[in-house]
């Protein structure tokens, strides 16, 4: 069978008749990510419902076959956790397994699914249970409005991931009383699979050195029309990612991805580790926090920049960051820009910021 490409109430639909044994679906998603899809091309993997495109942080986009069995089973083990089925509120793109999995979820429960504006000004009054997923930037931003807080408070639980979330957001989420559970997995998982750094029931945590491997019955069945790429990815029921991790009192915690450690000067830089200093020390992007960015250079083979919407100036970041990075992690150069790109997902668009930036040509604040 030909995979289907919906969106909406059909989408809704369309995944329903997919857990039912009907024929895969696909979301309607943006035209880079189109080719991924081969509509053209018959869906030969045993038991496929959803046809999910994703290009991860970096690389050619493709699409990851999630199967029936793998959805359902994500969906009831994510009910298990958090304590029963509810209803959900889908207020991400449903180009994304975050977003197409509160359909599911609702879906596999019996339960009603409400999908929402990115920036929650249709948020519905929670029922009995609901439940919403969100990404960090969405959360900062309710955060700002009491009434849109207060609502989020009255939810079963918040879902959070997509992204390395700043401690500092949790403790304004949980000093307005909502019920936080941050979330970590990929497309490849049916989305978030380990929730406070624990694994959903069934699932296993495996760590290679530092690189975080996922195994269960929530895994895909491969990359669409891409043989090769999957077999470099799955083995058997284990998801092998590029994240790093490590495990703290038997929680794992997110380090950050491989291609995020780099070399400046002879010296090993852990971006993300960085930013997540950057964001302690300045607050949220959206205030002016600066973001860290590596781009290549000649002579150190990688050197570390910042952009800002905020005011800031390049003495200011270098002295408030220089003694808790060190030389090398520290931004030698700084500039502002009137907003923050974002992937429609809401994280920060690393690759769109280092393309305008070197697109630009001259410097900015220099050190």
């Amino acid at each position: 069978m030909h995979l289907k490409q919906l969106e909406g109430e059909e989408l809704i639909a369309g995944i329903a008749a997919a857990l039912d044994g009907g024929a895969a679906v696909a979301p309607q998603c943006e035209p880079r990510l189109q080719a991924a899809l081969g509509l053209d091309q018959p869906v030969v993997e045993a038991d496929a419902a959803l046809v999910v495109p994703t290009s991860g942080t970096t690389g050619a986009p493709k699409a990851v076959v999630l199967s029936a069995t793998a959805i359902r089973f994500a969906a009831n083990a994510t009910h298990e956790r958090l304590g029963g089925v509810g209803d959900w509120v889908c207020a991400l793109p449903t180009q994304h397994v975050a977003g197409l999995m509160t359909i599911a979820r609702a879906v596999v429960g019996g339960s009603a699914v409400h999908q929402v504006r990115a920036d929650l000004a249709d948020l519905p009054a929670a029922r009995a249970r609901t439940y919403v997923s969100l990404v960090a930037a969405q959360l900062d931003r309710a955060l700002a409005q009491q009434e849109l807080a207060e609502r989020l408070a009255s939810y079963a639980a918040v879902l959070l991931g997509g992204s390395a979330i700043p401690e500092p957001l949790l403790a304004r989420a949980a000093a307005a009383g909502i019920s936080v559970v941050t979330t970590y997995g990929a497309s490849e998982t049916c989305g978030g699979c380990v929730y406070d750094g624990e694994p959903l029931g069934g699932v296993r945590v495996e760590l290679d050195d530092e690189r975080i491997c996922l195994g269960g019955p929530m895994a895909f069945s491969g990359y669409r029309l891409r043989p090769e790429l999957t077999a470099e990815v799955l083995r058997g029921d284990l998801v092998v990612t590029n994240d790093r991790g490590r495990l703290v009192a038997d929680r794992l915690e997110i380090l950050g991805r491989f291609d995020d450690v780099i070399i400046s000067g002879g010296e090993k830089v852990d971006l993300a580790a960085a930013q997540l200093i950057c964001d302690a020390e300045f607050g949220s992007v959206e205030a002016g926090a600066p973001v860290l960015l590596a781009l290549p250079d000649e002579r150190w083979g990688a050197r570390i920049v910042a952009i800002s919407v905020g005011a800031l100036d390049l003495a200011e970041v270098q002295t408030r960051l220089g003694g808790r990075l060190g030389r090398a992690a520290t931004p030698k150069e700084l500039r502002q820009i009137p907003e923050m790109a974002y992937t429609s997902l809401g994280k920060i668009d690393r690759g769109a910021l280092r393309r305008a930036w070197e697109q630009k040509g001259e410097h900015g604040d220099v050190g």
